[in-house]
């Protein structure tokens, strides 16, 4: 389901980064460790079609993201990948609910409050609905993207240290939902981070 191989990145004036290949196959649930500066992000958002490979290639199903134009990629991207930011971004003149309304829409999708709504409740921000993002606390924000990252139910969630903002309680309910939202449509999960507290919780896992 997502794929890497002979994967290398070069950032101007700096010296390539290259990574493991990677086979994560449908439904499987993985974690990638990796202190600061190890290329964690980076390589997030080569898997995100948010960057392109110096070398190699990164394959989505029976789709490589390269071969895909940007209006393409950006549509493939919006039905098929989710993807929680370190930073969340969002657009601040819009709600909670028209931020993940708008996330369906780019999609291409039909827009579903029941669905919105039900993440936002079972992430403990529904009582925010109608807030503006920049209202929110930090952790709050991060739970409000991981809900978007989530609403179109994508084959493929990608989380960039989802729990880094979160205390433990918090923590254990984002990890929790993650594989709860992963195994109902029997997405792959791929958790980037160097929180310890989840190194314990998944089998499989990726060292940077």
């Amino acid at each position: 389901m997502l794929q890497t191989e002979n994967l290398k990145f070069s950032y101007t004036g700096a010296s390539a980064l290259s990574f493991p290949n990677i086979n994560c196959q449908k439904g499987e649930q993985w974690l990638l460790l990796g202190q600061s500066g190890s290329g964690k992000t980076t390589l997030l958002h080569l898997l995100g079609g948010l960057l392109s490979p110096t070398e190699g290639i990164v394959k989505v199903g029976d789709t490589i993201l390269k071969k895909l134009s940007t209006a393409e990629l950006d549509k493939f991207r919006g039905k098929h990948i989710g993807i929680i930011f370190q930073k969340a971004h969002f657009v601040r003149a819009l709600s909670v609910e028209e931020n993940l309304k708008l996330a369906q829409q780019l999609a291409g999708l039909s827009v579903n409050t029941n669905r919105i709504k039900e993440l936002l409740d079972r992430l403990n921000v529904g009582h925010k609905l109608h807030a503006k993002t920049n209202e929110l606390s930090q952790g709050e924000q991060q739970r409000v993207a991981i809900a978007r990252a989530l609403v179109n139910q994508p084959t493929i969630i990608l989380a960039d240290e989802p729990t880094s903002a979160l205390d433990d309680t918090n923590c254990e309910e984002v990890i929790q939902l993650l594989e709860e939202q992963a195994a109902a449509v029997n997405a792959t999960l791929l958790v980037v981070t160097h929180d310890g507290r989840l190194k314990e919780r998944f089998e499989k896992q990726i060292l940077l």
